[in-house]
């Protein structure tokens, strides 16, 4: 399994060179009054293509029309992230916000429900949005330091785990969030298509395992409570109101295991130590009262998704 998990904490981000610097330095030319990170206009040139461009293109404005509605001053982007523009921002009254604009695609979309569902209890506060723009307007987390940063890693992992149960809420009906069930019996599809199109990039047994787990997860029958597909240790920050907080969620509804997938991934140390990973697996389903293999289950499948997503 070790092996198989492999050490990235997502998806690899596309190369500074070739063919995207051209269209780079095309869109920047019309973005010289937003100061938009270089890894935000990357990734969504290289993750959105056109759909990309236009977003990319058209942001100076929306970011200039939301500015207005929510009457705000707007500091410099805050550097790190690479899927949409976040910038610390002040009201008129003087409360000191976030505002947050992200290409829409189906991990972003649902973004602003789930912050409402949390309504601030574990999460950051939503305080309004522009699901049309995909424009978020948040509270500010002060101070705001990183979880993954925390000098004991082991403490950091179980406070992780404390969050994460609370913030497994159970999902109205009707709810407006794709489930994991559907997730996964597309994964179940599209993984062989895409496994020929990779020329195999790994062993074709890892696929056909990969596959059995993603049926048997399409056909869960474990009551949904609201999932994060983007689970990890730097997207909980150091608040004031309450100790930590869950940022940037990519929701679904789904069975509570399907967050210990990325979860595992990105706490593996270096080396990939088969017994360290074991202990790891035992300690999530401990810590958050899941099945161990269900742990070790969805993160191999996360792993596998590696190269595709």
């Amino acid at each position: 399994m070790a092996q198989a998990l492999g050490h990235d904490s997502g998806p690899s981000r596309p190369s500074k060179d070739g063919p995207c610097a051209a269209k780079r330095s095309s869109v920047r030319q019309r973005m010289s009054d937003l100061a938009i990170p270089d890894e935000v206009v990357r990734m969504n040139l290289a993750a959105n293509g056109e759909a990309g461009r236009a977003w990319l293109e058209a942001l100076p404005k929306v970011v200039q029309e939301l500015r207005a509605r929510w009457e705000l001053t707007i500091g410099p982007p805050f550097e790190g992230g690479c899927v949409g523009l976040v910038v610390p921002a002040e009201r008129v009254d003087g409360n000191r916000v976030v505002l947050k604009v992200s290409f829409i695609d189906e991990e972003t979309r649902h973004e602003a429900d789930a912050l409402a569902l949390w309504d601030g209890d574990g999460a950051v506060r939503l305080l309004d949005s522009d699901p049309e723009r995909g424009a978020l307007l948040l509270e500010r987390i002060e101070p705001g330091t990183f979880l993954g940063d925390h000098p004991d890693r082991d403490e950091a992992i179980s406070i992780a785990c404390r969050l994460l149960r609370r913030l497994w809420r159970p999902v109205p009906d009707p709810h407006p969030f794709p489930s994991v069930r559907g997730l996964a019996q597309r994964w179940a599809i599209d993984l062989p298509e895409r496994f020929d199109r990779l020329r195999m990039p790994f062993e074709i047994a890892l696929l056909r395992t990969a596959e059995g787990f993603c049926s048997e997860f399409a056909s869960s029958g474990e009551k949904p409570v609201l999932a994060n597909r983007d689970y990890h240790l730097w997207n909980i920050l150091a608040a004031r109101r309450e100790p930590w907080l869950l940022i940037d969620p990519k929701p679904l509804a789904g069975e509570p295991a399907f967050d210990t997938g990325h979860f595992l991934r990105t706490v593996v140390p270096e080396g990939l130590d088969r017994a360290v990973v074991d202990q790891l697996v035992d300690r999530l389903g401990a810590e958050l009262d899941v099945a161990p293999e269900r742990v070790r289950a969805w993160a191999l499948v996360r792993s596998w998704l590696g190269p595709f997503e």
